[in-house]
């Protein structure tokens, strides 16, 4: 099809759970003009019955988390939740980026959520699948919302983006922080602005993210910088370089993930580089499959995030030394405090919240 700017991919591959599969050909019928080349973003609501999602993944640094939106218009070309939308039906390639779903309801089922009486207190975490301050957010605040929530209930919380919207809310995370009651880290995948256009087309730009890391530290916000995904022989050179940029900003944590290509994000990323590199594409794929394994994807626990082999302990060993000279912890998130939620007195007395109610026998 062709490339399509502002995205990260023009292909509309058919999710793996397809029954019927289709394909567009011109025969002569003004093909071109049947879809716009540059189609826009939709969004429709989703009403979900609960919002916080509990994590059984055991090498992942957190219980529990929520997701506002289904699909992403930052448009990364890697991005892992890419798949999830054939779970609607629709492909983890344009779709993705193109046809989002929100969540109206999610503040409300949050304050149910919490006012149960078995609720046990955990962090929660927020942007683990798509990024909850994608441009969307501007417009619908649902993540504002949720924020809201969480201060009113002195509810821990981490945060993981790599958007500057995020400063809109300081005024809530800076106030939470300030009670060991939240973190933030902010994804920063190359300082090429160049690479960040073709990699993550409607993602802020880096320099736009360095500020951010400076702006949320300067407001005594715990801050990190997770260089995600490192893809080898794209950015993987840069690991030292970002490192020392985000110090330099004020950041005291850093975290890394080694590229993961499940399911169809793996022809999406194949397709890419044979676009945007293909005088390396194959040697991209064999350092791929030399650290998973030789696959091109590997789900194997406390392996999928860091891989395996020579240049995957390479890679760790050169985050290792880089973070300890720097002085960047190493570890996924500072301790938040638990020990502060409690339900607000509106809440309290009010008995069981609607979803709680037990319904009649009669």
């Amino acid at each position: 099809m062709g490339r399509i700017k502002g995205r990260g991919t023009s292909s509309n591959l058919e999710g793996r759970f397809a029954s019927d599969i289709t394909e567009r050909f011109d025969d002569g019928w003004f093909l071109e003009e049947e879809g716009s080349r540059h189609p826009d973003t939709r969004a429709k609501p989703e009403r979900a019955k609960s919002i916080i999602t509990k994590n059984r993944s055991p090498d992942l640094p957190f219980e529990l988390s929520i997701n506002a939106y289904r699909g992403c218009e930052h448009g990364c070309i890697y991005c892992y939740a890419r798949p999830s939308h054939a779970y609607m039906d629709l492909s983890p390639g344009l779709d993705f980026e193109t046809r989002l779903f929100y969540k109206p309801d999610a503040a409300r089922l949050l304050e149910q959520e919490l006012c149960k009486k078995n609720y046990r207190c955990r962090s929660i975490a927020l942007g683990t699948n798509t990024d909850p301050y994608q441009p969307i957010e501007r417009q619908q605040r649902i993540t504002r919302s949720i924020l809201e929530v969480l201060q009113a209930f002195n509810h821990p919380f981490s945060i993981v983006t790599k958007s500057a919207l995020v400063l809109r809310d300081l005024d809530i995370i800076a106030d939470m922080a300030k009670r060991s009651l939240c973190t933030v880290y902010i994804s920063l995948t190359t300082l090429d602005s160049g690479l960040k256009q073709i990699m993550e087309p409607r993602a802020a730009s880096p320099a736009a993210r360095v500020k951010t890391i400076t702006a949320l530290s300067d407001a005594g916000v715990p801050t990190g910088v997770l260089f995600a995904p490192v893809i080898p022989a794209i950015n993987d050179a840069e690991l030292e370089r970002i490192l020392d940029v985000s110090a330099e900003a004020g950041a005291s944590a850093a975290g890394y993930v080694f590229i993961r290509l499940p399911h169809e994000v793996r022809p999406l990323f194949h397709d890419w580089l044979a676009e945007h590199f293909p005088d390396r594409a194959q040697h991209v794929i064999n350092l791929i499959r030399q650290s998973r394994g030789g696959k091109d994807n590997q789900s194997t626990w406390y392996q999928r995030q860091t891989g395996v082999g020579v240049f995957a302990e390479a890679l760790s060993q050169r985050f290792q030394v880089r973070s300890r000279k720097l002085g960047l912890s190493q570890k996924p998130s500072e301790r938040l405090n638990t020990q502060a939620f409690s339900i607000p007195r509106e809440f309290a007395h009010q008995g069981p919240r609607p979803a709680d109610k037990q319904m009649s026998l009669f």
